[in-house]
């Protein structure tokens, strides 16, 4: 049997192992979250990061929604791609579409949600909370920016003739544009991450932006 003193040292040393090995699943909490949006996420399409997840749908939805005005006297084109557009935002608003099924607003509201968590994690460093904030606001005007695409979208369905329906495509366009890119809403000639300015860009600008300032990139 090994003496006393040497399974004392061997078990502190297995202790101080243990420690060093879980300390990073403690310490890290606001990169996990940080992860979460930028990296990976356990129910998006691909396992993608929650922002990945809104930028693949919102790039359907804005698609659809140029189509939508591609034929302004034809009501039932319209109609059709103003749906698809409604299924790229939020898949249970119309039945079946080319969205891949998550959602801009479940997309964004996680995104949200998590960088939210990062910036109140107790490891959460100036670097994180700055940059939570801007994604944050970005990826919360990209819910709101959705669900009134959404309930223009449900006006389209409703309309009887083509020249109604057509003026809210142009506004369906303009909006899920903004979605993407952002908006100038203040006319100040830049897109910033503010309130009713910032969309998916400027999120993930934001989002690399902090993740360089933490070393992660």
């Amino acid at each position: 049997m090994a003496p006393t003193w040497y399974r004392r040292l061997t078990g502190l040393a297995l202790a101080g192992a243990l420690l060093a090995w879980a300390a990073p699943a403690s310490a890290q909490a606001a990169h996990r979250h940080m992860g979460h949006v930028a990296d990976q996420w356990n129910d998006t399409p691909d396992g993608v990061g929650l922002l990945a997840a809104a930028q693949a749908e919102a790039a359907i939805a804005n698609q659809h929604a140029g189509l939508a005005t591609a034929q302004p006297d034809n009501l039932q084109s319209i109609q059709r791609h103003v749906g698809h557009v409604m299924h790229a935002l939020d898949p249970s608003t119309v039945e079946g579409g080319p969205g891949k099924g998550y959602g801009v607003v479940k997309a964004a509201q996680g995104a949200a949600q998590h960088i939210g968590l990062a910036a109140a994690a107790d490891d959460a460093s100036d670097n994180v909370k700055t940059h939570a904030e801007h994604v944050k606001t970005s990826a919360e005007n990209v819910v709101t920016w959705s669900q009134q695409v959404i309930e223009k979208g449900r006006q389209v369905q409703a309309a009887t003739d083509a020249a109604t329906a057509a003026r809210l495509a142009e506004e369906i366009h303009h909006m899920t544009t903004a979605i993407v890119e952002g908006t100038d809403a203040n006319g100040d000639g830049r897109v910033s991450w503010g309130e009713g300015e910032g969309g998916l860009a400027q999120a993930e600008q934001h989002m690399g932006l902090m993740k360089r300032g933490e070393g992660m990139q």
